[in-house]
């Protein structure tokens, strides 16, 4: 039979029977606002003289309890802990028993400790974690030697009653499927904690340190709410609350193992403690959900209890999926620092020289996707390994063969905790050191001096029963030097060195878990006789170095952002092997190290690298086919390194073909870095003072954007284009009208994508052309096929430019630009003299511009830009049906622009961007915001990008935008 009873519900009280009461009893009115509690009434007390909480108890709770309390307050206040104190009544009692509505109850009146709990940080991360571990040790040790009676109380929070609270309340819980795991759970847990009670540390604790009642204040720190759970239970039962907490979280077991070493700095666990840890942490987990199932219940209006519902089955559901045995070994690992430090064993399991491979992130032994495919691993071993000399991976490195594409940053295990040894003829193992050898599947294990030494299983072929080699039919006892085993040729083993005689790990963990899992599975070097360690990158270092020798004007995306070390298709991969579907970089069009630029540029490489002044061959072809793919007339090509020397470059032919200086240039476009680029930029995003900056030759038109200009709408062009009327008129009113031409992006690139109103860019040519002036179209973002249906951005507003400037994605990341015009233009040109550039046109920048145009043709990027672009902006459509805050989705084919915006009045809403950009990226995702308020995510991936990808994405999305604006 249950030795517990349900709490009552929640006393039943009004603010304004709050106020009478303490105007009787503690002074003058006061403002009085309610806070939530699972069982209690709890009020924010305001007025002059400061803020309190005033706390009116359940008819369960004695006065002895809440004296209890206020001593220990007393006591943790002297430890240099920050607490609230009690106020005393008029009649001196700390305790005032009330009655309210015929029901005697006890209130009190405790100073306010300002800040904010710690529950606010949507993002609370490892720091955090640390602070609550510390403040429960703390608070742990402050009570160690505090006895009182009331602290000897029956609660549905003491750990040591928690299977019975299980027992009591899980019929509360309306799923069948729920309430099975809840009791299946209960049967495990307690079969793990009947052995460890009697070893188990009792004292007066707080039960309930966790990120909702530890506040922090920037001026004051952290401070403590909330005693009403204090009790005498298990010492150990201080950290659980905040272990269970942890699993609301993202990356739950991180942050655990912070909080537990952090607690271990104050209190030293015993044996048995660390060993309940893990089981009461999960019935810590089980107990909230049927808690808070039996509140909502019984006291359907306690939204309090109704709101943590969600987060309290998460966290249940997040722990139940642990490997309690794992857990235990990471727990024991963490409380300690590692264990006890010892020698290394000093024999050799495999005598002779071995090869070590890399299988890291930078690795030579990959080629074009290769890590991707199945058995790659071994297929590399294999043919690494040489008759005498196996094969051997590195302990500690990331793996990229175990990357995961489309999936959550850090979601993939591929930081190696064990290696692999592949051999060319059949090899043995000797024992390294004395011990104790076992049969496990696929291998065995060697046990002895505080080491376990595990070999073979997933999927290893090693023979266990060879002659001269000791027979595993039951644990025997061998020596080291002795033969264990045999390798066979053509096979591959794994290898890990643990200590202790702990569970096995897993072969590569995810990162977060990385430096746990090394505290438990140290660096086997010394078994092969060499170093097989894998050198440590930190990315947050690598950054310290950029931002001290890297100008900081060139910015970086993120806060803190990955370390990108290699690419594939539209994946990126970090120093951690963790991969990303990359939706913002359309510079390499054609993927990330696409196989036939690669091959271009080394054999070009190979052969020779020049300035385009030299006689070759490579020059001609390119200029040949971007002739071939302007418009009639568009026949001469200048070859140039960047974007911004294209734009410059055209605004010079401009000027020199018409004499004149004078050039009209749209607001809220981007078009370059260069003096001559930058003065005909405008957009805020890159420089806030861009519209007050303008030299004197620069006339600025009207962004023609229909959804957030002037003149909005489909039909808007007519509009615009009466305003640019206006304005040359004007010009020439002033004697300003003799124009060199436009330049203007056919769509706005740094705008989002955002297409100008049909019929506006062919009246803005006819009105420039008109004047005398030369029209240039800004291709550099938009063009090269990226619209999916149209090759160059002007084609879908039916205009042919003068002039053609592109780069970006002609050379899939390597610098080359292009300006492409008419004969006329570029003869007049010659008259100023020569010109070349010396990237441009050179050998391998060519060759790599022709691999680029045939990957385009070959590989039919345009048609999957069209297609699987129109997929991808139909999602985007139907997540703005679901999600207020997606104003618009701007763009076609793979340059697209989801605009995020506040309220009904269109507000732009750069915060929730940026929240949801970073978001992105935990979700495997690199998106970044854009445009004048950098309110519009760019979308603007490879065009080799794949269905899946944009799936996967489209779903991301929906999931960041739902947790940002919740």
């Amino acid at each position: 039979m249950s030795i517990y009873a349900a709490p009552p519900a929640r006393p039943v009280v009004s603010v304004e029977e709050v106020r009478g009461v303490l105007e009787q009893h503690w002074g003058a009115l006061r403002i009085v606002t309610e806070l939530g509690s699972q069982q209690d009434r709890n009020f924010l007390v305001e007025d002059g003289d400061g803020r309190y909480v005033f706390k009116l108890a359940n008819s369960a709770t004695t006065t002895a309890e809440l004296e209890a309390q206020h001593l220990a307050l007393q006591r943790l206040a002297a430890a240099g802990l920050r607490v609230p104190a009690p106020v005393p009544a008029r009649d001196g009692r700390e305790v005032a028993p009330l009655t309210i509505r015929g029901e005697q109850l006890p209130a009190r009146l405790l100073t306010f400790v300002e800040g904010t709990p710690l529950l606010a940080h949507d993002d609370l991360g490892p720091e955090q974690a640390r602070w609550l571990g510390d403040t429960a040790g703390r608070v742990a040790r402050a009570l160690e030697h505090f006895e009182h009676p009331g602290t000897d109380r029956l609660s549905q929070w003491d750990v040591r009653t928690g299977l019975d609270v299980v027992a009591a309340l899980a019929a509360s819980v309306p799923s069948p499927v729920r309430r099975a795991q809840i009791l299946e759970a209960a049967e495990w847990i307690a079969a793990r904690l009947e052995p460890l009670r009697d070893g188990l540390v009792t004292q007066v604790i707080h039960a309930d340190i966790t990120d909702d009642n530890v506040v922090h204040d920037d001026a004051s720190g952290l401070g403590i709410i909330d005693f009403g759970d204090l009790m005498r239970s298990w010492r150990i039962g201080e950290l659980v609350p905040m272990a269970a907490s942890c699993y609301m979280r993202d990356e739950p077991d991180a942050l655990l193992f912070e909080t537990v070493a952090a607690f271990a700095e104050h209190v030293e666990s015993t044996d048995a403690e660390l060993a309940a840890l893990w089981p009461l942490t999960v019935l810590r987990a089980a107990v909230l959900v049927v808690s808070g199932e039996h509140q909502v219940m019984v006291d359907g209006d306690n939204d309090y209890a109704d709101l943590r519902r969600t987060a309290e089955w998460r966290a249940f559901a997040q722990a139940v999926e642990r490997d309690p045995d794992e857990m235990d070994v990471l727990v024991r690992a963490a409380a300690r620092g590692g264990f006890a430090p010892r020698e290394l064993p000093a024999g050799r399991l495999i005598d002779g020289p071995v090869e070590v491979v890399d299988l890291s992130v930078l690795s030579d032994e990959y080629d074009a996707g290769s890590w991707l495919e199945s058995g790659a691993e071994t297929r590399i071993l294999l043919r690494r390994a040489a008759p005498g000399r196996p094969a051997v991976t590195c302990w500690g490195e990331y793996r990229l063969t175990r990357t995961h594409p489309r999936a959550p940053r850090g979601a993939a295990a591929t930081f190696a905790v064990g290696v692999d040894v592949a051999v060319a003829v059949d090899t043995p193992l000797t024992a390294p050191f004395d011990g104790t050898l076992a049969a496990r599947p696929g291998g065995f294990v060697l046990m002895g001096g505080g080491w376990s030494l595990w070999v073979g299983g997933e999927g290893s072929a090693v023979a266990v029963d060879v002659p001269g080699a000791l027979r595993i039919a039951e644990p025997r006892s061998v020596r080291r030097g002795e033969r264990l085993a045999l390798v066979r040729a053509g096979t591959a083993a794994t290898v890990q060195l643990t200590a202790g005689d702990g569970i096995r790990p897993p072969h590569c963990v995810r990162p977060l878990l990385a430096a746990h899992w090394r505290r438990v599975a140290p660096d086997p070097s010394p078994l092969f006789g060499t170093d097989i360690t894998a050198p440590e990158v930190s990315p947050a270092q690598t950054l310290q170095r950029r931002d001290a020798a890297f100008a900081s004007a060139q910015e970086h995306y993120y806060g803190q952002p990955p370390q990108i070390e290699r690419g594939w298709r539209e994946f990126l991969i970090d120093t951690e092997a963790q991969t990303y579907v990359d939706v913002v970089n359309n510079v390499t069009i054609a993927g990330h190290a696409h196989p036939g630029v690669v091959a271009a540029a080394s054999r070009q490489w190979s052969l020779l690298n020049t300035n385009s002044r030299f006689h070759y061959a490579a020059v001609a072809e390119l200029s040949e086919r971007l002739a071939a793919l302007a418009p009639e007339g568009l026949d001469r090509v200048f070859l140039v390194n960047s974007g911004s020397e294209a734009v410059d470059l055209a605004l010079r032919l401009a000027f020199t073909a018409t004499g004149r200086s004078r050039m009209l240039a749209a607001r809220e476009a981007y078009h370059g870095w260069t003096l001559g680029a930058d003065s005909v930029s405008t957009s805020l995003g890159d420089n806030p003072r861009a519209l007050t900056t303008r030299p004197s030759w620069v006339e600025l038109i009207d962004a023609p954007n229909p959804v957030r200009g002037t003149h909005r709408g489909p039909d808007a062009a007519a509009a615009y284009l009466a305003d640019l009327d206006r304005l040359l008129d004007d010009l020439e009113a002033e004697g300003r009208a003799e124009l060199a031409g436009v330049i203007i992006e056919p769509i706005f690139g740094n705008g989002g994508g955002v297409l100008l109103p049909q019929g506006y860019l062919a009246g803005v040519y006819e009105r420039v052309r008109a004047l005398g002036g030369i029209c240039i179209s800004d291709e550099v973002q938009v063009g090269y096929g990226r619209l999916g249906e149209f090759f160059w951005g002007f084609e879908q507003q039916d205009a042919v430019p003068d002039v053609i400037a592109v780069a970006k994605a002609m050379g899939n990341g390597q610098p080359l630009g292009a300006v492409i015009t008419t004969a006329a233009i570029a003869e007049a040109f010659e008259q100023e003299g020569s010109f070349f550039s010396s990237a441009g046109g050179s050998p391998v920048s060519s060759r790599v511009g022709l691999a680029v145009l045939d990957a385009l043709e070959t590989e039919g990027l345009q048609a999957n830009a069209r297609e699987v672009g129109t997929e991808f902006a139909e999602a985007l459509r139907g997540l703005a049906e679901r999600h207020p805050a997606i104003g618009a989705v701007h763009g076609m084919g793979l340059y697209l622009g989801v605009e995020l915006v506040a309220g009904a009045a269109f507000t732009p809403d750069a915060a929730l961007a940026g929240r949801v950009c970073d978001l992105l990226l935990a979700e495997g995702c690199i998106v970044q915001p854009t445009g004048d308020h950098k309110n519009v995510l760019k979308i603007k991936p490879p065009l080799c990008i794949a269905r899946e990808s944009v799936e996967y994405v489209v779903g991301a999305l929906d999931r960041c935008l739902s947790r940002a604006t919740a």
